[in-house]
This record gives structure tokens, sequence and C-alpha cells, in this order.
């Protein structure tokens, strides 16, 4: 699928989200020029990544959870084959109802959005996946930078990036989890203890063990080994993805190349839930989602996607903002996961909406928005790539 990368002017989205995506020098084909040689995922990044046992085998020792985690172990694997639970943190809740409802859907199983014995069966194939693995922090992905976010629009304009504020808030997203699920698992940490395996496996560390290496402040580093969630499907095809910054974008937040294509999204209102099907009718994705207000209703009907930008940028236009001062000035404010809309913004034909992230993944169907449908940063860079301008879109009740 070639991937449409907007090139909007400022004023076309300012509106109910209010985001512009950044335009950049295109061929005549209208495809992005901005290339690398990148041909999948780097040493650094590969050390993190998922080493699953092939079905129905039996499970590494060395890679056996040291307790058993019977919520976290169905999240994993529901989020590997896209029925994702939000972050995944052992706890049952709406979008973890939510993703098994998904799952029963895509296999004709009774939707009872709980872990019934028909849907323990169905899950079985996936026993031997365990809830978390040991990972050791890369140097390049500890190396940062790491900046505060401002609270202010006018002071977050003047950064270059809205990027990730310290390594633990980069290693909660990595691990679609929570800072407080990674210090759970880890809760030796702050007294300088390591994790270890239930064989008592301890993978070389890729760099000097010093706090330095990353925030004077943090009790992560790069040489450190963690217990984390076993995120899979994060594997990069070699030559899939030519544009390095959303390469970077996918490794960093664990999300593979290789996703099953989107015929029609329908996003349910009242479910908080934005459903995938592939050209047979088929479910294949279902995320939970935080959609308009009071103030701005998901305009219900059916939609067109007309481009998908990566990493965009945003457009902060206090006048069409509700909850903004309007005394408060205009700013564009710079790309990254912290930004308003996350890592990526996929266009409806309806006039300023759009599909984005957020930087704030726990909120997701808890909160609300001004009007546009917000997913994780990693559903969001799944979906970017699921779509193209042929997918039907429907916003229904």
């Amino acid at each position: 699928m070639r991937v449409l990368h907007l090139a909007l002017p400022l004023v076309a989205l300012l509106a109910a989200c209010q985001m512009d995506p950044t335009g950049r020098s295109k061929d005549e084909n209208g495809t992005d020029q901005t290339t690398s040689n990148a041909t999948g995922a780097s040493d650094d990044y590969a050390m993190m990544m998922s080493r699953d046992p092939e079905p129905g085998s039996k499970a590494d020792p060395t890679l056996a959870d040291d307790k058993e985690r019977p919520i976290m172990q169905m999240q994993v694997v529901l989020d590997r084959l896209g029925f994702t639970p939000g972050v995944v943190d052992g706890r049952e809740g709406l979008s973890t109802r939510n993703a098994i409802s998904g799952f029963q859907e895509s296999r004709d199983l009774e939707v009872t959005g709980k872990l019934d014995e028909a849907t323990k069966q169905a899950l079985h194939e996936w026993s031997n996946i365990p809830a978390t693995r040991l990972v050791t922090i890369p140097a390049d992905f500890a190396a940062g930078p790491f900046t505060k976010t401002p609270d202010g629009a006018r002071e977050q304009a003047r950064l270059d990036r809205l990027g990730y504020q310290s390594l633990e808030e980069k290693l909660a997203e990595r691990f679609h989890t929570t800072s407080e699920t990674l210090r759970e698992l880890n809760p030796n940490l702050s007294s300088g203890d390591a994790p270890h395996s239930a064989a008592s496996a301890t993978p070389e560390p890729s760099g000097s063990p010093s706090p330095e290496a990353s925030s004077s402040n943090s009790i992560y580093y790069a040489g450190q080994q963690i217990r984390v969630p076993n995120i899979g499907a994060d594997k990069i095809e070699p030559g899939k993805v030519d544009d390095q910054s959303w390469l970077a974008t996918l490794q960093s937040l664990g999300v593979g190349s290789t996703q099953p294509q989107a015929a029609k999204i329908v996003v349910s209102k009242s479910k908080e839930t934005l459903k995938v099907f592939d050209e047979a009718g088929k479910l294949v994705g279902m995320y939970t989602a935080t959609m308009g207000s009071s103030h701005d209703p998901l305009p219900l009907g059916d939609w067109k996607i007309t481009g998908v930008a990566h990493n965009p940028d945003f457009a902060f236009d206090p006048t069409l903002l509700w909850d903004v001062p309007d005394s408060a000035e205009k700013q564009r404010l710079p790309p990254g996961p912290n930004g308003p809309v996350g890592v990526a913004w996929i266009d409806l034909s309806k006039e300023h909406y759009g599909i984005h992230g957020t930087p704030e993944p726990q909120t997701i169907g808890r909160v609300q928005s001004h009007g546009c449908v917000r997913l994780t940063n990693w559903d969001v860079a799944r979906l970017a790539q699921m779509v193209s301008t042929k997918t039907q879109v429907l916003f229904e009740a």
C-alpha cells in the first residue's frame, strides 16, 4: 500500500482536532522523498524484540515468568493478534473486555467480553507465550534525549520535538504498558537488584550499566536487565519501511511492519471501539478508542480516508478550541509521541476530523476528545499501516 503523506494548508485541519500534518517534498506520485537505507531493526532495537516459540511447541524455560500472570499473559497474546487491551497491565477493565470481545467475534465465538471456557480453549494455542520477558536496555535506546514537556503551547512550540520525557516513559510505550506496571514487574530496581527469570538466565548487557547513561533521576539505564510485558508482533521486515523517521517510530513502539490490510473501519460511539475488517469481511483488529464529546460529537455516517501523516506536527488555534481561552496565541507544535496527536494522523473526508495517537495512552476510553478518534500511539501506528484511500470508514452510534 502506498501511504499518502499529507501536504495540506494550515487552515485545512484547524477545528475539532486542530491539527496540521507537516508537508514534505514529494515526487510526481505524491510519495515522500525522504528515504533511508534502513533495512530492518537496528542491532540495539533487535535486542529488545520478542522471540516467540512456534505455536504448540514448548516454551523456552530460560524465558519463563518468575510467577504466574494469567491476565497479562492473555493481554500480550491478544495484543499480538491485533485485539489490543490498550495498556498491558495485568488488570481487567474496559479495554481488556473489548479485546476479548474482538477476539471472540473473529473466531465466531459467543461475544461475552469474558474469559469463558470456549475463549480459553481458543487461546490455548498461544499458552506457550510467557506474560513477561527479560530485556537488556540498549545504549542507543537509553541515550535520549529526554526533555520534560512544558505546560504551555508557547513553550512547547520552542522545542524541536515533543519526545519522551524520560527513559521510563519510553520503555513503557515500547512495551505497551505504564510506568507503574514496569515498577510492579521490577520491584527491586530502586535498591539496585536486577530481576531474573525462573531459570536464572542473564543476557549479556549491551553497554556499561551506568545510571548516567540515561538520566540522573532514572532508575533505568543502559545495560540494565529488566522484566517487561512480553509484547510481540514487532518484527520490521528488511526494506519494507523506507522513511527513516517512521522506521524509528515503529521500532520505539514495538510495532511490526507486517499488518493486515483494512477494507473497512467501524467506529462505535456506544462501545468505544474501532474495528478493522479485511476484504473478506473478517475482523482482523479491534482497539478501544476515545471519541468526541458534548462539545465536539462524533460525526456519524460514512467517510473516506484522504491520507496518512507519520509523525505529524500540530496547529494550535485557541479560537477553535472550546476549552482554551481565545486570548491565547496560535502556535505550531513540533512532532513527537508527546504531541497532541501522537505519532500518526489518518485524515478523513469529514473536514477537520481524523484518527490519531495520544501522549496519554492510559486515558484511552476514559476521557473525551475534541471530536476526533484517539488511539494509543502503538495502535495508531499499526492502523496507519493497514489503511489506504480505498478503506471505508463508518462512524456509528
